[in-house]
């Protein structure tokens, strides 16, 4: 299958876009795309630089989500969508979102090659912000898109500046205000569906000598914290005896072997769960006579369930509170940052892994624990169905070496569900 589109071109196609957008967003050892950044902003340049090249409708949302159209037969129709985000993690890996873009590209550029018209629009989306590791919210644009992005959350900060995410949207011309009226950017009737290519973020996949694609069955909710606190008192490390101390450190190890000991628990119990504290610090006159009187720290927490999800985050509210009581320290966590989980629609799904059948792409059915923006446009009840590929070395790091050969097996099946969604 891959052999046969090298002779198309495909393979090579995909390949410059990738390395030319590489080459503007290297940060070294990775790449940075933040989102609501110059560097993002130049991915939906260059999108639709291609876009103009291939003779592509294009329309750019309030929110700045990139829409680019090749025209179906029936315009009548709802379009069906496919596409991802071009942000990435700080120095983050290469592939995460941009698989999904590039996939979405090439998918319109053998149309273009072919003569092929599609019955209905095609439409290549490229959404803005989906992770959240720059300001603390995923799905930015996505969630603004469809009317659900809140006033507050305008006011979260930049990881590494005093800057507002306001801000940021404001500095690249968009008016932040607007993106959270409670309105969508788009009439959602006017699409049926959304496919979207994404690496898988695990070794499932590149675990597989033969099945180097994924039909995605699921994609799991997060809970998050960006900022929590444990205050307790600083002292002299020698001069204060066991009794008399109030020591955050020692409170957060062990709020965090209590958390891990109810994970095992709780995944013995067959509850589908995944708990990280990603961040965690004393402050910046710690030392190693000092006792800490603070830890800051993150929570991340993720299940497909969100009834899951809230028990889990409860217990983790009295955990902390009964280590603070012990401890004479006081817990606190900020606001709670929530990300649905989602379903796939069963026919979406089920007309890709028959295309894959049909086409002799050898592939599993997996559920997704990354958080994907598919997961907002089915929760308002858009048809949605992802696509895996495999990729080495994990994902949200430098390491990402997904293999163009299994890039262009990803994007063939796209390209065939695509082709054959109205057959």
């Amino acid at each position: 299958m891959a052999e046969q589109l090298l002779r198309h071109g495909a393979y090579e196609y995909a390949k410059k876009v990738f390395d030319d957008i590489r080459a503007f967003s290297i940060d070294e050892p990775g790449v940075s795309r933040q989102g609501y950044g110059p560097k993002e902003q130049m991915v939906h340049d260059y999108m639709i630089e291609q876009a103009k090249q291939l003779d592509l409708e294009v329309f750019i949302d309030k929110c700045g989500n990139l829409f680019l159209t090749l025209p179906g037969e029936d315009r009548t129709l709802p379009a069906l969508m496919t596409g991802s985000h071009g942000d990435s993690v700080p120095q983050g890996g290469h592939y995460d979102g941009l698989a999904g873009v590039v996939a979405a590209m090439t998918t319109m550029w053998w149309m273009r090659q072919v003569g092929h018209k599609p019955k209905r629009d095609i439409t290549m989306l490229v959404t803005r912000m989906e992770e959240s590791s720059w300001f603390g919210k995923a799905y930015v644009g996505s969630l603004a898109m469809v009317g659900q992005l809140e006033p507050i959350d305008l006011e979260l900060k930049h990881r590494y500046r005093d800057e507002t995410l306001r801000e940021a949207i404001a500095s690249l011309g968009f008016d932040p205000e607007a993106m959270v009226n409670g309105e969508p950017s788009v009439d959602l009737k006017k699409f049926c569906g959304f496919i979207e290519l994404h690496i898988e973020q695990g070794p499932t996949l590149d675990s597989h000598e033969k099945e180097r694609v994924g039909v995605v069955t699921g994609i799991r909710g997060n809970l998050r914290h960006k900022e929590c606190h444990v205050w307790g008192e600083t002292a002299h490390s020698g001069a204060v005896n066991k009794e008399y101390r109030h020591d955050a450190g020692m409170a957060m190890g062990e709020f965090l072997m209590s958390m891990e000991k109810h994970w095992e628990e709780w995944l013995e119990k067959g509850e589908d769960l995944v708990f990280t504290v990603g961040v965690m610090k004393t402050d910046p006159s710690s030392a190693i006579a000092i006792i800490p009187g603070h830890v800051q720290f993150s929570i991340d927490m993720r299940s497909l369930s969100m009834d899951t999800l809230a028990r889990f985050h409860k217990l983790m509210e009295e955990e902390g509170a009964r280590i603070g009581a012990k401890r004479g320290v006081k817990f606190e966590f900020d606001r709670t940052l929530v990300c649905e989980a989602s379903g796939v629609d069963p026919d979406l799904m089920g007309h890709i892994a028959k295309t894959a059948e049909r086409c002799e792409i050898p592939h599993i059915h997996m559920p997704s624990g990354a958080g994907h923006d598919a997961a907002v446009y089915e929760n308002v009840g858009i048809p949605v169905a992802m696509i895996f590929v495999a990729n080495q070395d994990g994902s949200h790091n430098w390491r990402e070496k997904m293999k163009l050969e299994d890039f262009m097996l990803g994007t063939e099946l796209l390209f065939k569900s695509i082709e054959s969604y109205d057959d």
